[in-house]
């Protein structure tokens, strides 16, 4: 690559000059190449420990001046391909045109503007991506694709210097990480070792700490562990793989490819060895910890956050904490945890003043908004700055009329009606029948009890109320005692953030309705089967009013995610939050709780459910590690803990009590679920630890569960069907809900959200690879029984096939990675490829290599696969497509090849059509067997194959030639080849005869192949002595337009009457044992499966740096 000109004083040193002329010098790197002793090795070593521009690129053209001492370097490169180009460019183009000059100041002026201008030249057409990384960091990201193998689309996010243990010896060099893989490169003393990993492998990341390890980074995928160590900063390297495997995992997960985030802002400075992409991730993980800190939506970007102090009114004090702002809120955080946060939708902001600054308030901002609340903050650092960037994005909210003050940025007047939807009070049941949602009237607490709600008004009143609401631990205390059923809508949608996604959606709801009813899915099949075992027991549901609107907010969710659609559960959790909360505010909380607040739990593998089971248990084995032990004999907390989670517990404890959980889940997240169940657990340690069996222990925890009850509320309890079914002789005693819930924050209160999320990182790799493992043997069992390879060849295969699947999500393809995965289908036909993607794989595991015409062969195949013809096939086909190859007898493999070379039109799939008698009435039965006869499969067989024309027979005649090449009798082949061609060639114009005497084809086609067969019977001693030069050679070899392109093959005139069938074909193939030997083959994929598992690098160590095996490692 061409370099911005760099002074050079020391051209010689550890530099091999090998091409010079009175103008440059093409030097190659000491150790690079062939030869170069031991001071060659001791400079690869150097060149790979050392952090140098020059391990980077082994070669570099100088530009140099008769007199002049000082060297300029303009070019360098990772291959002598590349540098030989940069050099033959120098001598066509600069050589004769510098000889001209008279002053040698004026020839490097010269060169190094030309330089200059070739380097901006490029520039112009490469991405702002690139233009942002440094020219050391590009150099890096090409010595990893020339290292590894990787295409262009690859991109490096950074690398770092460490050493790898391969065995018990630390080998020093350099990890790359990049969008999909983790590679190591390593060269000491000769010895050479490179790693490649694919994030999608990983299935665990951990930091470890030992003896032989010290602080050390465990890379661990399904079949080995490695081991990294040594780093400068190891917190920071194991971070950004912790991101890079997560967002593999969503690749699994989702099938999205990783898309750069171009909106990001441009850093002030630039960042040495930083890449645009390093800083994306950066930018990501803050941003997804400043949503969750707040619950925020997914597209909420943080521009920037800083230190300050907020006066807080109701305690008369200045609170330290942080500022954070982005493009639609101004959120408050203090430095200690729950004394005070706020969130500040730039929506409701009114006035943003700067007061003035004083010793005792230094650098305040006030902060006014539409109900008249106002926010000082103060201690900001650069006060300017932040006001600046509160009025950009003040700016871009609608509805904004601006003054020309620069100090002061006011609205419209501050009594004109708040964009926010006010929350509204239940409607009665006549109200809502009339209306577009529903809420029944309640048999509730309210009736009789006041003070709760007393309370929530003084909260109120202190510390305002709606969506810029002080919450501090006053708030915690208050949800812990339970919301007022009048209050519980209007607090879940202000705590969960689903009051913030409603305002700025409004009517979003009633177009997705409107769009969605009607509609007939898998989806809405499933929604109208579960709609009346949504609590069936509540009278809300037990009459259509309920059900219906239970149906259309379940329909719209899975009109506006359709990756999600339904899942079991959303059905009873949605029920619940129709009794407090109307149509809409319940689809917006629906919204908050499947894609923010309980993320992966209701996709079609429940996986976030799965992902927290597993953390539970990890918490169990910490925290209660004698009962863990005991449960994990029993298999107990997989089986119970789904259902709590999934559903909040709503499914397993009666209503009362549950939906005071649902107030903590939505004030405190999934901790609570975490401390609720682990108290659960502790408080019926004793009688677990005793358990005999599964039953039992199950039996236990359903029945304290049955009892868990709310001894506040006034109306009739609820009659729980679990509590019917698993209810003793003896009432066992009761539990009071909100002492289940004091005991789960003084035992097990010292659960941290980050610390969840950590443990919910580490066991999605592992719930992900498992249920990637499990899908792999379902898919080869559904197989099995109609291939004939192994199961362990069938797993293998699947492997490979899928990492083709997952490369088309990275690396760029015809089509898009969503439009190959359909999660609905069976998991066999789930994961599709393209057609240069199976010429790949053709290429690698294929029996038949035809050299030059192998992606020909490929291409016929892979039409003939695609039946559905979308362009891609699923795994099943691609099975069928080499079980035929492989395991097929003579007759199969034939009848392929005969296939391949027809075109595609003639390759219809028959159809069996039944003519009903009308003289007798048939029963019912008769018309089942019929329809069932129909949907058998028919059976093809040699006859119904059509004709093959002579064009068609010269191709297949050259797909022979082509595969006989590479085989040992290669000889004995080509002359059996060439004497059934003769025969079939004679036999074709024997056929022509029959079909020019005018009679009907179908009575021709007979009357051929019984002569023809006839004449095989009787004469094939006289055709097989035809000699091979019958069939001229220069035909076969010759190049051959596609079957399809309507061209003829130039020098040819092909003959269109003439004509074969497959019956002759086969007829002739048996007449030549060397065919009918190399057909009937037994053949092994094993060793073709082994060469696929090398080529994907997992593990290499070469003994030498030479430049042959230099570029075998590349390539």
């Amino acid at each position: 690559m061409w370099i911005t000109p760099e002074e050079v004083l020391l051209a010689n040193a550890l530099w091999v000059s090998e091409r010079a002329n009175p103008f440059f010098i093409l030097q190659r790197r000491k150790g690079h190449g062939r030869g170069g002793g031991f001071t060659g090795l001791l400079v690869g070593t150097l060149d790979v420990v050392l952090d140098s521009s020059a391990r980077v690129a082994p070669y570099r053209i100088l530009h140099q001046t008769g007199d002049s001492q000082v060297f300029w370097n303009i070019a360098c490169g990772s291959s002598r391909k590349e540098i030989t180009e940069h050099w033959e460019w120098l001598e066509a183009n600069l050589l004769q045109t510098l000889s001209i000059f008279d002053n040698e100041e004026d020839i490097t002026t010269f060169v190094k503007g030309k330089i200059q201008g070739i380097i901006a030249e490029e520039n112009k057409n490469k991405q702002t991506l690139e233009d942002e990384d440094s020219g050391k960091f590009r150099e890096a990201e090409l010595k990893m694709r020339k290292l590894f193998g990787m295409p262009d689309e690859e991109k490096l996010v950074n690398y770092y210097s460490c050493s790898y243990f391969k065995g018990r010896v630390p080998r020093q060099g350099w990890v790359y990480l990049s969008v999909n893989h983790l590679c190591f490169y390593s060269f000491l003393l000769g010895k050479e070792v490179t790693l490649v990993v694919q994030w999608t492998d990983v299935t665990q990341l951990e930091k470890d700490a030992a003896v032989l390890f010290p602080e050390s980074i465990r890379v661990s995928t399904r079949d080995t562990e490695h081991y990294f160590s040594m780093f400068l900063n190891i917190n920071e390297t194991f971070k950004l793989m912790e991101q890079l495997a997560n967002i593999a995992m969503r690749q699994l997960l989702d099938n999205e490819s990783f898309s750069v985030d171009r909106s990001l802002p441009k850093p002030c400075k630039t960042l040495k060895n930083v890449s645009t992409l390093k800083r994306d991730l950066d930018a990501r993980a803050k941003n997804e910890r400043y949503r969750a800190m707040f619950r925020l939506t997914q597209d909420e970007r943080l521009d920037g956050h800083t230190d300050c102090t907020l006066w807080t009114p109701f305690a008369k004090m200045h609170v330290v904490g942080q500022m954070f702002v982005s493009n639609n809120y101004i959120c408050f955080a203090s430095r200690e945890e729950d004394l005070c946060q706020l969130i500040i939708p730039l929506r409701e902001v009114s006035i943003v003043e700067k007061a003035d600054s004083s010793s005792v308030l230094p650098s305040p901002l006030s902060i006014s908004t539409k109900n008249k609340m106002t926010f000082l903050f103060a201690n900001l650092r650069d006060r300017d700055f932040l006001v600046q960037r509160i009025s950009d994005f003040l700016q871009r909210t609608p509805d904004r009329v601006w003054s020309d003050s620069k100090e002061v940025l006011v609205s419209g007047s501050l009594e004109s009606p708040s964009p926010t939807t006010p929350f509204l009070t239940p409607p009665s049941p006549s109200e809502a029948f009339s209306g577009r949602y529903y809420s029944p009237g309640l048999p509730t607490a309210t009736q009789g009890l006041d003070p709760p709600r007393q309370s929530w008004n003084i909260h109120f009143f202190e510390f305002g109320r709606g969506v810029c609401m002080y919450r501090t631990s006053k708030t915690r205390e208050l949800v812990l005692n339970g919301i007022p059923e009048s209050l519980r809508g209007e607090l879940w949608l202000l705590f969960s953030g689903a009051q913030n996604e409603m305002d700025t959606h409004p009517g979003y709801y009633s177009e997705l309705v409107e769009q969605a009813m009607g509609r007939c899915t898998l989806a809405t099949e499933e929604i109208e089967r579960d709609l009346h075992r949504s609590m069936p027991e509540h009278r809300a549901f037990q009459n259509e009013m309920g059900i219906a609107a239970l149906r259309r907010v379940l329909t719209a969710y899975a009109f506006r995610n359709p990756n999600i659609g339904y899942c079991q559960a959303m059905n009873i959790v949605t029920s619940v939050l129709l009794l407090y909360c109307t149509e809409e505010q319940a689809f917006w909380l629906l919204v908050a709780l499947c894609e923010r607040m309980l993320p992966d739990y209701y996709n079609t593998r429940v996986v976030g459910a799965l992902v927290d089971q597993a953390v539970f248990e990890e918490l169990t084995r910490e925290c209660l590690p004698l009962l863990y032990e005991r449960m994990q004999e029993l298999g107990v907390i997989s089986t119970i803990s789904l259902s709590w989670f999934l559903t909040l517990f709503l499914s397993v404890m009666p209503f009362d009590s549950a939906v005071l959980l649902v107030d903590c889940f939505f004030y405190e997240g999934i901790k609570v679920i975490f401390q609720v169940s682990l108290a659960v657990l502790h408080a019926n340690m004793e009688q677990l630890l005793s358990c005999s069996d599964e039953g039992e222990a199950m039996t236990i925890l359903g029945r304290y569960l049955d009892n868990v009850v709310n001894k506040q509320t006034v109306s009739a309890p609820i009659p729980h069907l679990h509590a019917l079914l698993t209810s003793g002789d003896e009432p066992p005693p009761e539990i009071d809900i909100f002492e289940l819930i004091k005991a789960s924050y003084e035992k097990f209160g010292s659960l941290r959200s980050d610390v969840i999320e950590q443990m919910r990182f580490k066991q999605r790799l592992k719930v992900i690879q498992s249920l990637e493992d499990t899908a792999k043997r379902s898919v080869v069992r559904a197989i099995m029984t109609d291939s004939a390879f192994s199961l362990e060849e069938l797993e293998e295969l699947y492997v490979l096939f899928k990492a083709k699947h997952i490369m088309s999500c990275y690396w760029g393809a015809s089509t898009t990675a969503a439009e190959r995965h359909d999660p609905s289908l069976a998991y066999l036909e789930q994961y599709r490829i393209d057609r240069g993607q199976f010429s790949q794989l053709f290429t690698a595991l294929a029996p038949w290599g035809c050299g030059a015409h192998t992606p020909t062969l490929a291409a016929r195949l892979f039409r003939l696969l695609d039946q559905n013809k979308d362009g891609l096939i699923n795994f099943k086909e691609f099975v069928t497509g080499l079980s035929g190859m492989y395991h097929g007898d003579m007759t199969e493999k034939l009848k392929l090849l005969y296939k391949l070379h027809l075109p595609p039109g003639r390759l219809r799939l028959g159809m069996v059509f039944f003519f009903l008698p009308e003289e007798k009435v048939k029963d019912y039965k008769y018309y089942l067997r019929m329809w069932a006869k129909e949907k058998e499969p028919k059976k093809e067989t040699i006859k119904d194959l059509p004709k093959m024309n002579q064009e068609q027979f010269i191709e297949l005649c050259k797909t022979l030639y082509n595969m006989f090449s590479e085989d040992p009798l290669e000889q004995e082949l080509y002359h059996s080849i060439a004497t059934v061609a003769s025969l079939l060639l004679r036999i074709g114009e024997v056929g022509k005869k029959f079909s020019n005497n005018g009679a009907l084809e179908e009575a021709q086609l007979e009357v051929t192949t019984t002569e023809e067969e006839a004449k095989d019977d009787t004469s094939v001693s006289s055709y097989s002595m035809v000699s091979a030069g019958s069939l001229q050679c220069e035909d076969i070899a010759d190049d051959t337009v596609l079957i399809g392109c309507g061209d003829q093959r130039p020098g040819s005139v092909l003959d269109v009457d003439w004509a074969i069938t497959f019956e002759q074909v086969l007829a002739s193939m048996l007449t030549e044992p060397p065919l009918v030997d190399y057909f009937e083959k037994k053949l092994d994929i094993r060793a073709k499966m082994a060469a696929c598992r090398f080529q994907r690098a997992v593990e290499r160590q070469v003994s030498s740096s030479s430049e042959h095996e230099f570029s075998q490692l590349s390539g």
